[in-house]
């Protein structure tokens, strides 16, 4: 039977699917000490951004006998991906399924920024009223810069512009076929006029920011910064040095270096609103995360019993 290791969990829904469909899931996180003994065993794990597959574990698993690694959710930076596809084992994510949570927690975190959503909730808590305190800003009228223009960026670019929002944006690729309420502008010329700066790119495999001290230096003076995608996007450093000098009015970051233990002098800044990584983790995008997989996986097999099938023809 076909071992499946569901490492940071799915959907029941979607378990119980591949187990109806003939599939032996193992629903369990190990360490990595413990994965490295286990993962031999498995023809197909399932991670999210917790597990780590690194060159060292596709050694072991290389010999074992994992035929498919697939990442729930878009980002594949804790993925070797080409040593695994070098050593025969193929690769998947599931780039479509969060695409509307990511982009609206982008939005839910400008609107609190520029509220002092996060500050005034703890505040009143505190027992505090501080209503002349917190004189925020509004979206309408401002440019929104976005730094990547796939699939989430473009998402989070139409709900912009219903607000009434300035879009322009960024992309390696240049300027987006079919988008042409909004401006294309290379990196340098997006800092220097946006108000909003969000990010929507994967980490680098050169491990470099976008958004480093050089950027810093010449974004526009008092503008916004979200990060609803990879930590080690912007240099974390560098943007505690810009928001304690009042250069960024305030950042918004769902995602960090070191997760799970992120720079606690950058997250209690009071200029900062923070999430532990939670932009697709919604009802829905889960949903669909556990059926994409379901249907990855499936795809993989039915294909490989295919060719197993011809070649015995």
């Amino acid at each position: 039977m076909t071992k499946i290791l569901v490492s940071d969990g799915m959907e029941k829904a979607a378990i119980d699917k591949l187990k109806k469909d003939g599939f032996e899931i193992v629903d369990k996180h190990y360490d990595e000490e413990e994965l490295k003994d286990q993962i031999k065993n498995f023809d197909v794990i399932v991670v999210r951004s917790a597990t780590k597959i690194r060159k060292p574990l596709i050694d072991i698993a290389k010999n074992g006998k994992l035929k498919l690694i697939i990442r729930g959710g878009v980002g594949l930076d804790n993925i070797d991906v080409d040593y695994a596809k070098e050593n025969g084992i193929q690769v998947n994510n599931t780039p479509n399924a969060s695409t509307i949570s990511v982009a609206e927690m982008t939005l839910a975190h400008m609107l609190t920024i520029s509220r002092y959503i996060n500050n005034s909730n703890i505040t009143m808590r505190e027992g505090k009223w501080e209503k002349k305190k917190y004189k925020g800003v509004e979206l309408f009228g401002k440019t929104l810069g976005l730094i990547g223009f796939g699939r989430i960026a473009k998402e989070v670019a139409k709900r912009a512009d219903a607000m009434g929002m300035q879009v322009i944006y960024y992309d390696k690729l240049g300027a987006a076929r079919g988008y042409n309420n909004y401006k294309f502008y290379e990196l340098n010329d997006l800092l220097q006029k946006a108000d909003y700066v969000s990010v929507h790119i994967p980490f680098g495999k050169d491990n470099k920011a976008v958004i480093g001290k050089e950027e810093l230096a010449i974004i526009k003076d008092g503008v916004y910064i979200i990060n609803c995608a990879r930590g080690g996007v912007i240099d974390e450093n560098a943007l505690l040095e810009a928001l304690n000098s009042g250069k960024v009015a305030g950042a918004a970051l769902d995602v960090f270096c070191g997760e799970p233990k992120p720079n606690q002098d950058l997250i209690n800044n009071a200029r900062v609103s923070v999430t532990p990584h939670i932009a697709g983790s919604t009802k829905e995008a889960q949903e669909r995360i556990g059926m994409e997989i379901s249907n990855i996986v499936e795809n993989y097999f039915d294909h490989a019993n295919k060719e197993l099938a011809n070649a015995y023809k």
